[in-house]
């Protein structure tokens, strides 16, 4: 019968045991020599090796267990250590693998501090054993000696702390870089998940781990970048969609690779970047995507609902210290407040934060705080949420709001009524609404928790009450408005107010007016409902007046009423649907329902009227919902009834307009969405439209430098595209305008001669000679003004025009001709807005630009811009027109300057009476660069450059007032102010006379020179606001930097050692060297080039590889130019692996090239562990195996003690490399007073090859 394995365990070890019992019975009386030791030793051994031989594999762990547990099962020290020689022998002659005994000694349950002979001696044999262990196991242990380490109390006898610093000891030879018994990124991973950033380690570690943590801190400083916390982006500018901004949505934190001991400052939340993206109009989609926030998975998100009190609490005080702060005018507070309401509606909706939460934390940071200035907004703002979501959810979520009134109400008489012949009385009457729909509420729940009025609202709800009773109510004063904010909850009394709003658009029922053309004819009501009225009414108003206008205009779709809609009601829904707040029943209503039921019903007249209203009269529609409306377009242009002249000029303007107004940044994301599909988006029979669309594609991929780095076009989003709009319309380029387009889009086909030349000069003629063309520009430009938003009376002017210029739509011009005359009657579509002015002018955008290609006709060009200008007064989009069309033709204007002059001036000009000073170009410039003569240019110095700089970072920094005038962002062509002013200091840096790359130099000389108008404290905004401006200019401008780099990695301080006698990671720590006014030339650099990659496109970033490899590979020679090379591009691996994982992979390579020429060129390495740190980190986080093939033939040819610190990323055994090992040994003292790490005795090194010999073959080391 077969003994158990503990039976014939026992049997083996006992016996030993049995005569050291004797042994110890007659103590003093046996004495052992070394050599019966060792005898007794080898005999059971020898007695283990041969039942080990009959073991299964599986039971080895079972048997290594019980040897463990019959060890510590003993209590007599000399049995103990006996056993433990057994043990350690069994490991050193291959009997037993090292990991398993480690593991079974360090997980036995007996093993307590409390038994400190057993403790100093399970970590001593530990220590001796670990050697021949793979670097896995080596971690595995190193975790669990540090949790066994925790279970020591903080006070203990100091008799028994020399033995339990046994465990100590293990630690040490663990963490001991010349040992190198595992990556030292595996310890810190370690180190940091026990010990996070602040916390102190165990007592019995002493200095230990935060020396070895300290160790590190290179190779976090070397992943960071500088100046991180002070970046901010311009919101909606193209490079804020990308990863740069990305924040944890639960703390905030930057999204940090590693368990590195980066700066404390990384550590921390970053809401100063969360709030100051909150603060601009239009961020919400930048918020979702910084923080991930999904709309259709409804999360609420902590932080963002208190950046959101914050700011509320912000406008409080604001309002509060206004100087001229009026309840009726309001003031700069009055846009914040504005924007906040939009903000608090939209977060709240999707439930990324919480009502009740929200006014809670209002009421505890108001408290005691006195700010009551600013209560009747913060009630606006409140009641525009309650209003609208009352209805659906519990009273409770809306009774703090009670709380707040108690403490900004505090009279205790009552207010009196406000004058409501100023818009700001609905935000006087705020509280006293929100006190009605809440007795609302409370009354149809049949609810206990109904409020008595407060007595200081009675006046204000005697009023209201009042205004009710009285059936007949005037548009004069905002009774109305009053009237529908307080009872929108109760439809009894909101029939009434909202039934006059109504009314008044509609038009009466018999009266009839004309629209152009012939047989038009519409309801009589011209007047819209102004801004100002629409302004003061709630959310939940204006829900409901759009609702009623899109019902109205679907029912007489479906009557195919033969009477059009009242300008008035088309002009006031077009100003509905700017309110983003109301998205869902606005504009997605609009594109997703209005528009298909419309074309359902084949109501033609009411299509050509929606498309009317697209093309002049919307404002900041998100790029998906333009690009859908292209796609209804191009399948309504097939359907044959559709082909009526006027409904198909139309489809055709508006299609243009879609398509060239689409911004730079947004093409790429919104094209790959139809790439499955992509005759969606594309036309199939206007070639106009599809050449349009390829302009458009050049255009954009030129300014966001898309296939900048890349070489074809093979593979891409474009290429199926264009070959789709090649099916569906063969056509041929220009070669002049073939040579504008980015390489990759080359491949199109181009026709040649001297035909182009005379096409231009017939555009011209066709243009300019007939009079009546330019009288008609004239005129409109004359009587008419772009603000439509703030105009009663659009719909006269817009009737004389076509009276006094007619437009024949339907060739009654040539039936006129005919002998006899023939007598047309068309039935025309209703034209509420349009004319040939405004059609022509996406085309004159297109002609400008073909008129720019060929150089023989810019004078003709010239004479165009001087008659017809004037037209870009109506342009929706003019500063981001001349943007693109500066950046698109930066190389063919180079030396145009005075047709760069020519283009800026003509259309600036054109605004000149419609904006306030100072809106765009800066004095200085209009002075002096707008005027010069062609032999006097002007040449600008620094100052110059420095204002133009310092008027970017007012609106960044959120100053009030800023340089630029106040205006209403919703109707702008931009989103917010710091949008604007980035646009404006590109046009007028692109219109300069001096080459982009003096320009270039230029902007990084106002901080890389000393500058008297730049702030030493503010350096890191000001380094901001460079990147963000030079990486929105072409390529010239911003590729200069490549040479100041080159210039710093020639410089004395990094080539010769001697320079610099200091630390080099001293150096390259811009904010303490700032700080401390020590800073350097290169600190500078590093931090203005992080700044500018930080704002990068992934296109910009793309050059890195080449610039790394083919100009600073054969430069770098020093180690402090290789650290300071991985310094400056170590930050933006991230980024590459997220959207560009071939460069990524370049510059892993390069990285390890550039360490080979250092390794040849340097006598001794200094800073060996932060290099492999930082190359391991590189491996663990970014590339893995990826370029291990062509990284393991550098590493074999690097110096012995390099090689073994590298060795776990070839994944060579310690055999293969400690063949050097006597080399390393001397590399390693050489190197160990100079080591940036501390390093112990350099014996270990050996001692730890020789013991690891034996076993080390046996164990591969897998990668992790």
């Amino acid at each position: 019968m077969a003994l158990s394995m503990e039976t014939q365990l026992q049997s083996i070890f006992e016996d030993v045991v049995k005569t050291e019992m004797i042994e110890e019975a007659f103590a003093g009386m046996f004495m052992d020599t070394p050599e019966d030791e060792r005898t007794k030793l080898i005999s059971c051994l020898g007695a283990f090796r041969q039942y080990w031989g009959t073991l299964p594999q599986e039971s080895h762990e079972q048997c290594v267990q019980w040897i463990v547990r019959f060890i510590h099962s003993q209590h007599s020290p000399k049995r103990i250590s006996f056993l433990h020689d057994c043990l350690a022998m069994a490991v050193e002659t291959s009997l037993l693998p090292p990991r398993m005994v480690c593991v079974a000694l360090i997980s036995s349950d007996s093993l307590e501090w409390e038994r400190t002979q057993l403790w100093a001696l399970t970590f001593k044999l530990i220590r001796k054993i670990i050697g021949g262990m793979d670097y896995k196991g080596v971690r595995d242990l190193l975790k669990a000696v540090l949790d066994k380490i925790q279970t020591i109390p903080t006070t203990v006898s100091s008799a028994i702390v020399q033995q339990l610093l046994a465990a100590r000891e293990v630690v040490e030879y663990i963490l001991d870089r010349n040992a190198c018994l595992l990556p030292a990124y595996f310890a810190i991973a370690e180190i940091r998940k026990m010990y996070p950033e602040g916390q102190l380690s165990h007592w019995l570690l002493g200095s230990l781990i935060s020396d070895f943590v300290d160790s590190f801190r290179p190779t976090a400083r070397i992943n960071s970048i500088c100046g991180r916390c002070s970046l901010l982006p311009v919101v909606n500018n193209s490079g804020a969609i990308c990863n740069s901004w990305k924040l944890d949505p639960t703390t905030l934190h930057f999204p940090l690779r590693g368990m590195l001991p980066f700066d404390k400052d990384l550590f921390e939340p970053q809401t100063g970047l969360l709030r100051y993206v909150l603060e601009q109009p239009y961020s919400r989609e930048m918020v979702c995507n910084m923080l991930g926030l999904n709309k259709q998975h409804k999360q609420r998100c902590p932080v963002l609902e208190e950046q959101l009190v914050d700011l509320v609490v912000y406008a409080m005080e604001r309002s509060e210290t206004e100087e001229h702060f009026d309840a009726d005018i309001g003031g700069t507070s009055q846009l914040l407040w504005q924007h906040l309401s939009s903000q608090l509606i939209f977060f709240v909706l999707f439930q990324f934060a919480s009502f009740p939460h929200m006014v809670l934390s209002l009421h505890q940071k108001l408290a005691g705080r006195g700010l009551i200035k600013g209560r009747d907004h913060l009630m606006w703002v409140l009641l525009q949420f309650i209003s609208g979501s009352i209805q659906k959810n519990a009273l409770a979520d809306f009774l703090p709001v009670m709380k707040l009134f108690d403490l900004l109400y505090p009279e205790k008489e009552c207010i009196p009524v406000p004058d409501i012949n100023k818009p700001q009385s609905t935000h006087s009457f705020a509280m006293t609404c929100i006190w009605i729909h809440l007795n609302r509420k409370a009354q149809n729940d049949n609810s206990k928790l109904q409020i008595p009025i407060p007595h200081s609202l009675k006046l204000h709800h005697e009023f209201l009450q009042q205004s009710l009773r009285n059936k007949t109510l005037g548009m004069s004063d905002y009774k109305i408005a009053l009237l529908c904010n307080a009872y929108s909850t109760n439809s009894e009394c909101f029939t009434l107010p909202m039934g006059v709003l109504v009314e008044t658009i509609y038009g009466n029922g018999s009266m009839r007016i004309n629209l152009p053309g012939t047989n038009c004819m519409a309801s009589g009501s011209v007047t819209p409902l102004p801004m100002n009225l629409l302004d003061s009414l709630t959310v939940h108003a204006k829900m409901s007046l759009i609702h009623s206008i899109a019902t109205r205009v679907i029912k007489l779709a479906q009557a195919k009423s033969s009477i059009t809609l009242a300008p008035a009601l088309v002009e006031t829904y077009s100003r509905l649907l700017v309110y983003m707040e109301i998205e869902s029943l606005g504009i997605k209503g609009f594109i997703s329902q209005l528009l298909p039921n419309v074309f359902k019903s084949h109501a033609w007249g009411i299509l050509h009227t929606l498309l009317e209203m697209f093309s002049y009269r919307m404002h900041h529609i998100q790029p998906h919902y333009r690009v859908q409306l292209l796609s209804h377009l191009h399948s309504l242009a097939a359907v044959p009834q559709t082909n009526q002249n006027q409904l198909h000029l139309c489809v055709e303007s508006t299609a243009l307009r879609l398509i060239t107004a689409l911004g730079s940044s947004e093409v790429q994301p919104q094209f790959t969405r139809f790439l499955n599909d992509p005759k969606t988006v594309l036309s199939a029979e206007s070639e106009e439209l599809n050449r349009a669309l390829i302009l458009t594609l050049a255009r954009a991929t030129h300014v966001t430098d898309f296939f900048t780095g890349s070489d074809s076009i093979h593979g891409t989003w474009c290429k199926d595209i264009l070959q789709t709009i090649m099916n569906f319309t063969p056509h041929n380029w220009a070669s002049h305008t073939l040579s504008c387009f980015p390489a990759p889009l080359q491949a199109m086909r181009s026709h040649e001669g001297n035909e182009a030349q005379v096409c231009y000069f017939i555009i011209q003629l066709l243009l300019l000679k007939p009079n009546d063309f330019r009288n008609r520009v004239n005129d409109f430009v004359k009587e008419n003004a772009p603000e439509h938003w703030l105009q009663s009376d659009w719909h006269n002017k817009h009737m004389s025009y076509h009276k006094k210029y007619p437009e024949k739509l339907y060739f009654e011009g040539l039936a006129d001709q005919v002998n006899p005359p023939m007598q047309l009657q068309p039935q025309y579509l209703p034209i509420y807005f349009g004319n040939v002015c405004l059609r022509f002018l996406p085309v004159f955008d297109i002609v400008i630009h073909r008129f720019l290609e060929l150089l023989p006709v810019s004078k003709s060009l010239e004479t165009l811009l001087d008659h017809l200008g004037g037209l870009y007064k109506f342009h929706d989009r003019p500063v981001t027109y001349l943007y693109n069309t500066l950046h698109y033709y930066e190389r063919h204007l180079r030396d145009r300057t005075n047709l760069k002059r020519k283009l800026v001036h003509a259309i600036m000009s054109s605004l000149k009476d419609n904006r306030a000073p100072g809106w765009c170009l800066s004095e200085t410039y209009l002075k002096l660069g707008m005027n010069a003569r062609e032999d006097n240019v002007w040449i600008p110095d620094d100052t110059y450059y420095c204002k133009l700089i310092g008027r970017l970072l007012s609106p960044m920094a959120g100053k009030s007032p800023g340089p630029f005038p106040t205006c209403d962002w919703r109707f702008n062509e931009f989103p917010n102010p710091a949008a604007h002013a980035l646009h404006v200091t590109c046009v007028e840096l692109m219109a300069l006379a001096v080459s982009g790359k003096d320009v270039g130099n230029a902007l990084l000389n106002v901080v890389l020179t000393s500058q008297p108008l730049v702030p030493r404290e503010n350096i890191t905004a000001w380094m901001n606001a460079i990147g963000l401006v030079i990486t929105a200019l072409p390529e010239p401008y911003w590729i200069v930097l490549h040479d100041r780099i080159v210039s710093v990695i020639g410089s004395p301080v990094l080539t010769s050692e001697t320079e610099w006698a200091g630390y080099p990671f001293a150096l390259l720590d811009f904010t303490a060297c700032h700080q401390s006014y020590s800073e350097m030339n290169c600190s500078y650099v590093l931090a203005l080039a992080h700044a500018v990659w930080h704002h990068s496109s992934i296109g910009q970033l793309s050059l890195i590889p080449k610039f790394l490899s083919e100009t600073l590979k054969p430069v770098v020679q020093t180690e402090f130019q290789l650290l300071y090379v991985y310094h400056l591009v170590g930050p933006f691996l991230q980024r590459f692996q997220q959207e560009r994982t071939r460069c990524m992979l370049e510059i892993g390579v390069a990285f390890y090239e550039m360490l080979q020429a250092v390794d040849q060129h340097c006598q001794h390495l200094s800073y060996m562990d932060p290099i492999c740190d930082f190359l391991y980190h590189i491996k663990y986080m970014y590339t893995g195996d990826s370029v291990k093939e062509q990284v393991e033939k550098i590493i074999m040819t690097l110096r012995p003690a390099m090689k073994l610190r590298l060795r776990f990323i070839t994944h060579s055994s310690l055999v293969e490399t400690s063949s050097s090992a006597a080399a390393a040994a001397a590399a390693a003292a050489a190197t160990s007073s100079s080591s940036s790490t501390p390093q112990p005795p350099t014996s270990s090194l050996s001692a730890s090859s020789v013991v690891a010999s034996p076993s080390a073959t046996q164990h591969t080391h897998t990668p992790m």
